[in-house]
Order: C-alpha cells, then structure tokens, then sequence
C-alpha cells in the first residue's frame, strides 16, 4: 500500500474513532463518495452480521472501536453518522448552487430569517462544513423521542437528518470538496421551538363527523379570539415571535376549512398593529407562516 493511502486511511479511521467517542455511530462510505460502503439486501448471502437477516447501514452502524479499526483497516472509506442512533437530528443548509439553481433560496438565509421571526438567535452548536459549501448543525434527541428526516419542513432548502438517514462526518472528503468541522464537538439539545416544528400533532380522520366539525369550528373561533389577544398584549422584542407563532396556530383552522384566511389574515393583521408593528411588518410575517401553516395541515388532526 502506498504512502499517500496508508495515511488517508489513517485519518479517516481517526475521524471515525472520534465520532465514535462522542457516542455517534458510523458505518463506512465508499472512499471520496457519499454512499454507504455495505452491501444491499439483493447482495446480501446471509452470513456474517446478516445471518439472522440483512441488516442494513442504519442497524451495522457502531461505535465498538474493533469493528470501526476492522472496517477502516481495509480501505480509505469516508466516515457516515447514522444520525438516529447517535440520538442526533442534523440541520443540513444547502447552498442553491446544491440545488442546481442561483435562484433556489440560500439554507442558511432561509433558516436565519426563521430563528429572527421565532424570536430565537441562530442556534449555536456543532457544526461541520460540507463539500458543496452548505452546513450541518447537529444537535441532540430530547431521550425517548424518535424524530424522522424532513425535507423543506422547516423552511426552504432547509433539510433534516434523523432515524433513517445519515450524514457525512468531518474528515471526509469527495471530488466537490472536504467535509471541515468549524467548531467544538459539543452538539446543543435540540431546541423545544424547533421540535414543535419538525413533530407535528397525531393525524386523526379526514373525513371528521358533522358533530366533530361544528365543534371544530367553535374552538377555531375561541382559538381565534385567544391569539388575536395574545399578539396584542405582546412586549417588544417579543411582538414578531408571537405574531409568527399565532399565523402557524391558526392557519390549520384555514387548511381544515373552519375559518377564511382573509378572516385570520384580518384579525392577526389588527393585532400586531396594536402592539406597534407595521402594517408591512405583520403581512410579511402572516404570509410566510400562513402559507407554510397550510401547506402542513392538509390533514386534521387531534390539536383541533
């Protein structure tokens, strides 16, 4: 083996022992790609780790320091960390160059604009540069929740990595470019804002009882009253967060066919101007939570 190789493989195997060390669980990726380096179920012979059944990257994924110095022995393989039993939902911001157009929105910009309007600062925690020039911020599980991956759920260009995926750790590199650590190795707790976001309410029936809706309807208009009063009331420095906040409550009601838009739109609009926003401030505010409010709550659910 040559010189150059021995020692990219090294580092890699650094890489991969160091994730593992933080309790993250890695499986090797084909060396300069992003693609798991394990076999697929239609390869599988059933024998070795897939003798009771295939297992698949999710499942092999390990922090045993024997098996990650076995596998890395063999070749440079890039370093995955199978997020979901790492107990790690990772934000992935991409650029819109990755989403192969300049006028695709910019992740961190989106995500930004977000944290502003929730009333939260831009979440401090790691965080790695990927090859395409996006970031990953990773943060950690509340115990006992199992979160999913979402795509654009947040807010555009704005994707996430839980049970079911995984993301490319620092060290790695591919054709675009390295995967770099930009700070300690402290993941944050996932904030309770942002969880609110990515967990939505249990589905219920789509096609509720005559009785269900009518009390629907009720608590669409009392839910109405109570937000319009709240973003009123609202102190500065909290005005914009609240306003935010009361458009994604109430825009379910609008999506579920219990209150107009225009009725929601009117009254939300009359509240954040009494607590001293501009008109142009609330309708930015309202369009943007009340499209994203309506697109998620196609389906009622049990919060009604």
């Amino acid at each position: 083996m040559n010189q150059p190789t021995d020692n990219r493989r090294g580092s890699l195997l650094a890489a991969a022992l160091t994730a593992a060390e933080r309790g993250w669980h890695v499986f090797p990726l084909r060396p300069g790609t992003k693609q798991p380096a394990l076999h697929g179920e239609r390869t599988c012979i059933g024998t070795g780790p897939c003798a009771g059944g295939h297992r698949k990257w999710e499942q092999r994924a390990t922090t045993d320091p024997d098996r990650i110095r076995a596998a890395w022995w063999r070749a440079p393989f890039n370093v995955g960390i199978a997020t979901g039993p790492s107990g790690l939902l990772v934000i992935d911001l991409d650029t819109p160059e990755h989403k192969g157009s300049s006028d695709a929105p910019d992740g961190a910009a989106t995500f930004g604009a977000l944290c502003e309007r929730a009333g939260h600062a831009v979440l401090d925690t790691y965080r790695v540069r990927t090859a395409s020039g996006g970031t990953h911020l990773y943060f950690t599980t509340p115990p006992g929740t199992r979160m999913t991956n979402t795509q654009g759920t947040v807010a555009d260009s704005v994707d996430t990595r839980a049970w079911g995926g995984y993301v490319v750790a620092a060290g790695s590199t591919t054709p675009a470019g390295a995967y770099e650590a930009l700070c300690g190795p402290v993941a944050a707790p996932l904030p309770s804002w942002l969880q609110s976001i990515l967990q939505p309410a249990p589905k219920r029936s789509q096609v509720p009882s005559v009785a269900v809706a009518g009390q629907s309807r009720r608590y669409a208009d009392v839910a109405l009253a109570a937000e319009c009063r709240n973003v009123a009331s609202a102190q500065v420095g909290q005005r914009e967060a609240k306003l935010f906040w009361a458009a994604r409550a109430l825009g379910r009601f609008v999506a579920w066919g219990d209150l107009p838009r225009h009725v929601v739109e009117q009254a939300l609009q009359a509240g954040g101007e009494a607590a001293g926003l501009s008109a142009a401030e609330c309708r930015s505010t309202l369009r943007s939570a009340l499209d994203w409010s309506i697109a998620h709550n196609q389906n009622r659910r049990d919060a009604a």
